[in-house]
Order: structure tokens, then sequence, then C-alpha cells
């Protein structure tokens, strides 16, 4: 029985995934800052505190995989100073501190899964919204972009050390236990399709299964290494997203839409990512062989509105 170790695995997608490893037969341990919650068969906490540099080595050393997704949560509050510095710290301090248990402890870790996020990239160029943006392309000067640099830079040293590395850039997750469908049900109760902006920015989402699901598939290929952009095949503007989310909520509803001047005062700095369009390829990861379960918005939301 192989063992995984999850960074944030207390949050909406760990949770998801130790989940569906347990179910395929994986022995997990979730590192986290509190390593007193009840355990059950082949689960288990393990404690790690970032901040102080600390991680529980003998749950390092149990471990043949790592995924790694620990990080602060970009649209959970509003973008102060204080607030994006945090962001970025939760994922290099926490990529560092990994990269440093590996080098200086015995192991038996043979595969790295790490989040990274299509923040990497920019606003959509003639070239994307024809082709979609790729793993091969720069990562964009801007906020976001260079914290997926920076985020993807912290354990770079792992690849030198023996270890598979996947990078999977993950796009706007559909769960409907919270993120970003959550936000757009909100004003889905009073059958108001709150369109933002003008409502034709991209939007590359992937369902939250269907992410699950591509972190086991890079587990098990051993031919799967390097970036992919974990998004669904066929983005959609945000104008689609919003009319088939109310569409699959009340037989009636009433489009409204929220303008970018608004938006800039509700929202701050944060609002130059929520009108960014981004049309973001899942050519690679699907030429690797993966298979997607909710390929299109027309089959994602009707699941997830259950």
């Amino acid at each position: 029985m192989q063992t995984v170790l999850i960074t944030g695995g207390t949050g909406m997608i760990g949770k998801a995934l130790t989940t569906l490893f347990l179910e395929r037969g994986y022995k997990v341990i979730v590192l986290s800052r509190q390593d007193k919650r009840a355990h059950r068969l082949n689960l288990s906490f393990a404690k790690w505190d970032v901040e102080k540099g600390e991680i529980d080595v003998e749950a390092l050393q149990q471990a043949n995989i790592i995924v790694h997704l620990a990080g602060e949560g970009v649209a959970d509050k509003r973008w102060t100073v204080k607030r994006k510095q945090a962001i970025v710290d939760s994922r290099v301090h926490s990529g560092n501190l990994l990269v440093k248990a590996l080098t200086e402890n015995k192991h038996q870790v043979s595969t790295f899964i790490a989040a990274s996020a299509i923040g990497w990239y920019g606003p959509d160029t003639a070239a994307s919204l024809e082709n979609g943006f790729v793993e091969t392309d720069p990562a964009d000067d801007s906020y976001l972009g260079n914290t997926c640099k920076l985020w993807e830079e912290s354990t770079a040293a792992i690849g030198g050390m023996g270890i598979r590395v996947v990078r999977l850039r993950i796009g706007i997750v559909l769960n409907k236990r919270g993120g970003a469908l959550a936000e757009f049900l909100k004003p889905a109760k009073f059958a108001l399709a709150t369109i933002l902006g003008t409502g034709k920015q991209v939007v590359s989402w992937i369902h939250h299964q269907d992410l699950c699901k591509m972190m086991l598939y890079a587990i098990e290929t051993l031919a799967v290494k390097g970036v992919y952009n974990a998004v669904a095949p066929n983005p959609v503007t945000n104008k689609k997203l919003v009319l088939t989310i109310a569409k699959n909520k009340y037989p009636i509803y009433f489009p409204s839409f929220v303008p970018a001047f608004l938006l800039k005062i509700i929202l701050g700095e944060m609002s130059i990512e929520v009108l960014k369009s981004a049309n973001v390829s899942a050519q690679k990861i699907q030429a690797a062989g993966f298979v997607f379960d909710y390929p299109t918005i027309e089959e994602a939301i009707p699941d997830l509105m259950k």
C-alpha cells in the first residue's frame, strides 16, 4: 500500500482528494497545523508549522507520494498589501520547508504533485484566444503571474532529487461545497444571473471531480511529468457560465450586469482577475491520455447542482 502525504489536505480540494485516495486503496497522511484530529483506517494527521519551519519527519519518511496543495486562498479576502504578502509567503515558505525536509532526511518519495494556478498566464492575446495559453508560455508580469512563478520555483529543487515532479496549473474549480460556484449561486437565490463586466471574458474552469481524478492520474501514470494545465477542454465566457448556472437553478431568471467600475470599487485590485479573460489550453494533459468526465459546462453544472 502506497502512502500519500498531503499538504493543504483540510481544504475543499484536499478533502475530496483524500476521499478519492482512500477509495483507491492509498494510505493518506494529512499535514496540518493541528495533528489532534480523529484518525481512522488508513487516514492520519501529522503536524507541520510553516511559520516555525517544523514538519513531522516520521510522516515524511512514510510517504511515497507528496501532493502539495498548501496556500492561503487567493479570493478569500480583499487584497491588502498584508494579504498579498501572506498569499505569496504561504506558498513559498511551505515549498521551501518541503525542499529542506527532503534534502535533510532519508525518505522514499518518488512522486511530487504540486498545485499551481492559471494566474501564471496574463490576459488573452489574439494567439491565446485562438489556441489557448500553453504550458511553455512565460509567467505574466503581474501580481498573480509573479506569485505563481515564485510558487513553482519554491519546489523546483525537488526535480533534481530523482523525484518525478508534476505541476498542475489549476483553473477556476467548480465545487458545490464552496469556491467560485458558491459565489455565483448567491445572486441565483434571487433568480438573478449576475454577469461580471461585459461578460465576454473567457473563464477556464474545471469540475472538482476532474481535478481530483487528474491528480490521481498524474500519480499513477509515470509518463506524466512536468507542467500541465488543469482546466476543462471547453472554456466559456463569464456570461455563458452565469446563465448556465441560472438555467439550472430556476426556470425563470433575470440577467443583470455588474459594471467593471463597480467591481473595482467592491473588490479593489482583485477585480483585475475577475474581469481578465484567460483562454487556457487542456491539450497537453489530454494528449497524455487523460479523459475528462465533465468536458463541457453543460455537463458539469447539472451534476454540481444536484
